[in-house]
């Protein structure tokens, strides 16, 4: 067994399921556990947690060295909270991790679908429904946790993991609310374990690529950055659904809906269509916005923007009559942040969803088309999203997560000649989920992640979700009765929410210039599910 050495800081800048499968009540083998209960409340887990906490914390049989957490062997044991989807994703990666150094001890999902394929996949692995279960079981039988549930639950599960001194990996985006990131953040720090966002193009070449350009000053000063993506891909812009069908045969729906507000089921809710819904979601922003304004993010350290302003499609269900669904991310939606760089400039980020793009830019050739230029990997077809760069010297683009760098015109690829100056991540974006695997076997402090929570995800997460308020605050209203020359007396609404600029005190979380939009910084958990704090 190799120790660990002396723990140091942590750096801070750094579908559905299509199968007839039987279902888990079918699958008895005596090493899962079958317990369907709901009954642990966070709050009796957290304390029950803390009571034991000496005792949690698993340690090598040497000496310790240090102050980190360190692995009991040169093999993580991870527990997988979440089995399909892209937690499915995850579980993969980890086992085909070139160094073998990964072993995936645990499973839990709250629906048999999700979690039938992965439990035949890993016979070994002990399986439970209830996440709370399986932490305040098993905490001394795992080292580390791996998160990719909806998005709703991410802040609950991740603190709970990290108040057991585990290491952690959770989904983009980080959180729900921004609240629920700044605990995380400061969470990841108090616990001193080592944290990865599941943004996997943080650690692919061309991030490296840019930076290295941005650096040579091919670009110039960059004054203005345009992020878009193909999302939603999903129902948005529409009502609650008033029918009720059933639960689903193999759905723990309490369990699902965690800590958001209690409500009925609805069709088409999972496994992937909750990513509309605000109550469960984070919409378009949440699903593609850390994977495409990452690379601005890291790349010219952008902090906490100053102000932000948006439109949202508006959809009408008569003559002038507005729909007003404010359960529902829009159609689509674009979204200005302001920054001050550090050099003390002004830089706007542009954000556009639901088929809206940036101007095309005249350096691409008219037969072309420009997603597929600055957002596809070649000939793969693969368009999810793109950003755009714009510099006093240049223009460069790169798809979602920084892949495929590329110069504008096309013409000024063929004579790059900037030296490669930072080393590349072995499997590139497959690396994001092996360099953590490395990161929590060397211990805390001891090697670099590309998405630590400190420095880059969290406040990442917190400006994504900056974008979310604004749109959420798009729908707030309040009724009027006003006379139109043609249609008389008619009941009308304004709405005070939209069109205007927002300034925002990153620091303390905070509109400082309409109140009501900070009512989304931060939502109130179902009863029994406590409240997020550290």
């Amino acid at each position: 067994m190799q120790k660990c050495k002396a723990a140091k800081l942590q750096n801070k800048r750094t579908t559905n399921f299509h199968t007839s499968i039987k279902t888990l009540s079918d699958m008895k083998t005596s090493n899962r556990n079958q317990n369907t209960s709901g009954s642990i409340s966070r709050r009796s887990f957290v304390k029950t947690a803390a009571s034991g906490a000496a005792g949690l914390t698993i340690l090598p049989s040497s000496a310790i060295s240090g102050l980190g957490h360190v692995a009991p062997s040169d093999k993580l044991l991870i527990a997988a909270i979440g089995c399909g989807g892209e937690g499915a994703d995850d579980i993969r990666h980890y086992a085909i991790a070139p160094k073998k150094n990964a072993e995936i001890a645990f499973l839990c999902d709250v629906d048999d679908r999700m979690a039938a394929p992965r439990i035949k996949e890993f016979p070994r692995a002990k399986f439970y429904y209830d996440w709370r279960e399986l932490f305040e079981r098993e905490s001394k039988s795992f080292d580390a946790v791996s998160v990719a549930i909806p998005d709703h639950n991410h802040a609950v599960v991740g603190l709970a993991a990290m108040q057991l001194r585990k290491h952690l990996y959770l989904q983009k985006p980080l959180t729900h609310d921004i609240y629920e990131a700044r605990i995380l953040t400061q969470a990841s720090e108090k616990y001193r374990v080592v944290t990865q966002m599941g943004d996997q193009g943080a650690s692919c070449g061309g991030m490296r690529t840019l930076r290295e350009w941005i650096e040579a000053d091919l670009l110039g000063d960059i004054e203005k950055v345009y992020c878009w993506t193909d999302r939603p891909v999903w129902p948005q812009g529409i009502a609650w659904p008033e029918t009720r069908p059933p639960v689903p045969a193999g759905l723990k729906w309490d369990l699902w809906i965690g800590t958001a507000d209690e409500t009925d089921y609805i069709d088409n809710l999972v496994p992937f269509n909750w990513r509309g819904w605000w109550k469960f979601g984070t919409g378009a922003l949440g699903d593609m916005g850390c994977h495409i304004m990452g690379p601005p993010f890291k790349l010219l350290n952008l902090g906490y923007p100053t102000e932000v302003s948006c439109s949202a499609s508006t959809v009408y269900t008569g003559i002038f009559r507005e729909g007003i669904f404010p359960e529902s991310g829009p159609v689509s939606s674009s979204i200005r942040f302001k920054y001050r760089l550090n050099n003390g400039r002004d830089l706007d980020l542009y954000w556009m969803d639901g088929g809206i793009t940036p101007e095309r830019p005249y350096e691409i050739e008219p037969d072309k088309n420009m997603n597929d230029v600055m957002g596809d990997w070649p000939g793969l077809n693969d368009y999810e999203g793109a950003t755009l760069f714009i510099g006093t010297k240049g223009k460069a683009a790169c798809g979602w997560g920084g892949r495929n760098p590329i110069l504008l015109p096309l013409s000024r690829n063929k004579d790059i000649s900037v030296p490669q100056k930072y080393p590349r991540i072995d499997g590139d974006m497959d690396g994001h989920w092996w360099q953590w695997i490395d990161a929590c076997i060397a211990g805390y402090g001891n090697a670099e992640v590309d998405s630590p929570f400190v420095g880059y995800a969290g406040p990442l997460t917190e400006t994504v979700l900056m974008g979310n308020l604004l749109l959420r605050c798009f729908n707030i209203r309040q009724k009027i009765n006003r006379k139109d020359p043609v249609y008389g007396e008619m009941e009308s609404y304004i709405f005070p929410g939209r069109y205007n600029s927002y300034t925002w005190d990153g620091e303390n979380m905070k509109i400082t210039n309409f109140e009501q939009a900070n009512q989304f910084v931060k939502r109130e958990y179902r009863k029994g599910w406590g409240e997020l704090k550290i």
